[in-house]
């Protein structure tokens, strides 16, 4: 990895069952993300994804490209725009710094999710890919 290196882009086809599945695996039961009609009441135009399940995909976006055994360090993430079912985000990065260790190689990678109607997200993350074996928390430590 190098500064500057862009990531190559995943789309993200957004439906009904990401955005509620999503929703429910993070406990998150406002009715603007599983119920259409009372989000509508509520002005949005449809139901629309909740923060966590845009930081799992910016997480999965990470790994997917550095790899299973790279770790996440920090997810610095802004919303903007909703996701809204029936679009598609499309995530895009760029490593933006490295730092080398005896542990491995850590970058920080600017990360935008863009749908059609504009950025829905936009951040930095922060992820260590080590220089080689396993990884290994120090007892009593977190990753």
């Amino acid at each position: 990895m190098r500064p500057g290196e862009v990531l190559p882009p995943l789309e993200v086809p957004i439906t009904r069952t990401l955005i509620v599945a999503g929703a429910i695996a993070s406990r998150d039961y406002q009715d603007v993300h599983h119920d259409a009609e009372l989000a509508r009441a509520k002005g949005s135009p449809d139901i629309f994804m909740n923060i966590l399940t845009t930081n799992g995909l910016v997480g999965r976006y990470i790994t997917d490209h550095f790899g299973p055994t790279a770790i996440l360090r920090k997810v610095a993430i802004r919303l903007g725009a909703p996701n809204h079912p029936g679009d598609t985000m499309v995530l895009t990065g760029t490593v933006e710094r490295v730092d080398a260790s005896p542990e491995g190689e850590t970058a920080t990678v600017g990360v935008v999710g863009a749908n059609g109607i504009g950025r829905h997200v936009t951040g930095t993350v922060t992820v260590t890919v080590p220089a080689s074996g396993p990884v290994t928390v120090p007892a009593g430590g977190t990753v």
